[in-house]
Order: C-alpha cells, then sequence, then structure tokens
C-alpha cells in the first residue's frame, strides 16, 4: 500500500492525536486531525498569568517510557527534569506530614506503617503469588504487605494518580509493572531485585522515571508538535463530527480516509461511529472516570512550611477534603516570584466526587481551610486562585477492563483502519500517550 493510500483521519488534537500525527508525518504519511474545541492540546494549557506560569491540566509527566525521551529527542526541544526535591514524596498522617521511606532503614523507622507490618514486609519475598487477574489493588496490597502499607502508602499514591479508589483499581490493567513483578517473580520485593541484575536494552535506559515538564510549561511541547506537523494539518471547532463508511474506507465532511484514530471518551464513541453495531459499545462506555477540580494558587510572598519535596499526599482515612498538593515552584524554575511560591491542589475524585462541583465561596473556603491546616498558613491570601474542573478527568482501570480491551479489538478487526485510542486504553500518563501516539503511526506505517 502506498503512503498515499493510508490517509489517515485523527479525532481530537490532545497528545494522542498529536503524536500519531507527528509519526506520521515523518513517515510521509498524509493525515488530517479534527478538534472540536478551539483549543490544541486537549486538558495541555500552560498559563502566564503575571510571575506565575501554572497549567490548568496535567502538571508534569514521567519518562516511564522510552519512546517519551526519544519524542523530545526528535523534536529538538529539550525537558526540564523536576529538581532533586521531586524525589521525596510527603504523606499526611494525624495532622503532620512524614517522609514517605525511600529505602530498608527509613522504612524501619517511619511512623506511618504498623511495627507489625514492617516484620510481615520481611516475609513478603514468600508469599504465594496471587491466582485473580482481578484481583483489586487493595486486596493485592494487603494480602502482600498489610493494611497500613494500603492506608498510607499505596491508597494516596493511586489518590496522586488516578484520584481513584484502591478497592477499585485492579494492578493488572492500571499498574501492570507491578501486577507482572508478582506474577512473573513471585514478589514486589525479590522481583525488583532481580529485574535490577538483568541485561537490559540499551533504549530501555531512556526510560528514566524522572519527572519532566518543558521551560515556561507544558504547552511548550504542544507547540513544538504542532510546528513540526502543520497548523494547516489541523481543523479546530468542527462541532460534533459523524464517520461514515463507505465499503473500506471512511469519509468525515466530505472527505475520503483508509484509516481513522479516535483519541476521543468512551462514552463519545458511539455518536462518532454509527456504523458500529451499539451492542460492542456496551463495554466501552462503561468506562468510569473521575471528577476532579484542579486549582492553581499562586503566592507572591510565601509564608508557609518548607516546600522541600515533590509535594504532599492525603491519605482517604484522613478524611481530609483535597486529595494532595503539588510544590511546582519547588520542582520547575521560573514557576512563581522569587520568595513565593505555586501550588497544586486536587478536589474531588472517586469517592469524593460531589466535591469536584463545589464552585465560587464554597470551593475557595474549602481549599483555604485545608491548605491553611497542612501548609502551615496563619492566613490564606493567595495572589491566584484559578479552578479549573474536568468530569472526565482521569480515566478508572478496574476488573471492566479486560471486556473492554476486547470489545475495542473486536471493533478494529471488524473495521480494518479504526483505531480507538486515547486514555480509554494503554495508561493514563503523558508518557503513556505518547507511546501509544507513536505505535499506533507504526502501525499504520507498516500497513
Amino acid at each position: 500500500m502506498s503512503n498515499e493510500q493510508k490517509r489517515t483521519a485523527i479525532i481530537g488534537a490532545g497528545l494522542s492525536g498529536l503524536v500519531t500525527a507527528f509519526y506520521l508525518h515523518k513517515n510521509n504519511i498524509p493525515f488530517h486531525i479534527y478538534e472540536k474545541s478551539d483549543h490544541i492540546g486537549g486538558v495541555i494549557h500552560s498559563v502566564k498569568e503575571g510571575e506565575f506560569i501554572y497549567e490548568t491540566g496535567p502538571n508534569s509527566g514521567t519518562l516511564s517510557h522510552p519512546e517519551a525521551a526519544e519524542l523530545f529527542e526528535d523534536l529538538n526541544l529539550k525537558p526540564e527534569i523536576a529538581n532533586t526535591a521531586s524525589a521525596k514524596r510527603l504523606i499526611w498522617k494525624k495532622g503532620r506530614w512524614y517522609a514517605l521511606p525511600s529505602g530498608p532503614l527509613s522504612g524501619i523507622s517511619t511512623p506511618l506503617f504498623t511495627f507489625g507490618d514492617k516484620l510481615r514486609l520481611l516475609g513478603e519475598p514468600f508469599r504465594k503469588k496471587g491466582n485473580d487477574p482481578d484481583e483489586s489493588l487493595a486486596d493485592l496490597v494487603k494480602r502482600r504487605m498489610g493494611k497500613s502499607f494500603l492506608n498510607y502508602a499505596v491508597d494516596p499514591f493511586i489518590l496522586g494518580i488516578y484520584a481513584g479508589d484502591p478497592e477499585y483499581i485492579v494492578p493488572k490493567y492500571a499498574l501492570p509493572k507491578l501486577y507482572n513483578l508478582e506474577q512473573d517473580y513471585g514478589s514486589f520485593i525479590g522481583g525488583s531485585i532481580k529485574k535490577r541484575k538483568e541485561e537490559k536494552d540499551p533504549r530501555d535506559e531512556k526510560a528514566t522515571r524522572d519527572i519532566f515538564s518543558v521551560e515556561g510549561g507544558l504547552e511548550k511541547l504542544v507547540n513544538a508538535l504542532v510546528e513540526a506537523i502543520g497548523k494547516e494539518n489541523i481543523t479546530t471547532q468542527c462541532g460534533s463530527l459523524e464517520v461514515q463508511k463507505i465499503k473500506d474506507q471512511y469519509q468525515i465532511n466530505g472527505k475520503v480516509y483508509s484509516n481513522v484514530v479516535s483519541t476521543i471518551t468512551a462514552q463519545q464513541l458511539p455518536d462518532m461511529f454509527p456504523f458500529v453495531d451499539e451492542s460492542r459499545f456496551s463495554a466501552i462506555t462503561r468506562l468510569k472516570y473521575a471528577r476532579v477540580t484542579e486549582v492553581a494558587l499562586g503566592f507572591k510572598k510565601w509564608e508557609g512550611m518548607p516546600l522541600e519535596a515533590f509535594g504532599g499526599l492525603i491519605p482517604f482515612r484522613e478524611n481530609r477534603n483535597i486529595l494532595g498538593i503539588l510544590f511546582m515552584s519547588s520542582l520547575f524554575k521560573n514557576r512563581a516570584p522569587e520568595g513565593g511560591a505555586l501550588l497544586t491542589t486536587f478536589v474531588g475524585g472517586m469517592r469524593k466526587p460531589e466535591l469536584a462541583d463545589l464552585k465560587g465561596k464554597e470551593l475557595e473556603d474549602l481549599v483555604a481551610k485545608e491548605i491553611k491546616l497542612t501548609m502551615g498558613l496563619k492566613n490564606f491570601n493567595p495572589d491566584l486562585f484559578r479552578p479549573k474542573s474536568y468530569t472526565r478527568a482521569i480515566a478508572q482501570y478496574g476488573a471492566d477492563s479486560g471486556p473492554r480491551l476486547e470489545a475495542i479489538q473486536e471493533i478494529e478487526e471488524a473495521h480494518r483502519g479504526i483505531f480507538l485510542a486515547g486514555s480509554m486504553r494503554n495508561g493514563i500518563g503523558m508518557a503513556d500517550r505518547i507511546k501509544q501516539g507513536r505505535l499506533i503511526a507504526e502501525q499504520i506505517a507498516a500497513l
């Protein structure tokens, strides 16, 4: 098949769509991106306001796949790696912050975990591995490590990444590397040690797991992608689109394509693809999303606790009304004026979704109370208070993920040239979106 015959429509100008387009462009495969809104970049949006630079979508990414590092190389763009403070994570317990242990010694001395669970951890390498692929994260952690590890390490981690509930999250789909440590090696601890000793592909060394942004904000990554692929290849403000199938090709707004890559949310798919049997979408549209309000807080003069960490996470059992706080001005340069601070806090999530609906003074009062308590502020007088709410912020990978992935595969096999992408599969992080977009482009190039 010639490159012209591989003409591709991409629905959605978020990171998945832009990366797909970038690698199609590198392979000289014609494409066009259709975006419903007037904004290119999906939820990625950086705002400069006075001396503050804040994000209204993702605040950072992790170089967890080599494809993420390689995208920066291919764009001749340098990622901004978070400073060394990012290695320290704080966990809230009984009215104060504690550092999440980073090694055996701090693990023994920390008050986050019970003495019994610390002893129990010694037996973790010898426990029988699980045999239920749909076991929840909560059950897995309690079985291997103990309840205090669930409450004060894993639960806040899941709140920080998924705004989710470990009783619902299934590691096989949400945390496959953790799941595979037990399945392939029989143990988290033993598996981690064995994996470190294994010979690695040199390419895998690029997956450093460093926290990254771009100097001036993540939207600079979007801008670099748009410049590389050409803004003329993107149509914004498309309104409601519908894909029509004509024999073995697809039509959008009167233009014919051999391939269609969709990056829209699960619930939007049936209207976008009316030729697909609606019953096939039922397992996909059941996908749950966390409702979250993200609040950027700027202080020209910071008078609270020292901000010498990535941020702080608040376990659900502590019964607070925020999920956590990122110390953005400590991680990246020029996010706040000298002597000031830029924080980002999050409200809502799967277990307190109603809080994500708060607006105006109700939201300000809630955030003020929580930030004063947790950050050591006597007065709450931010120079910047910018909330952004998302009704479908973060996809939740539960036991329904298996049927969803099977349904996606069935649709793609029944309708060759359709690729269903986005956060409904392959992970929710920025590096996951980059890897997904590149792999789809490589699949199309190989046709």
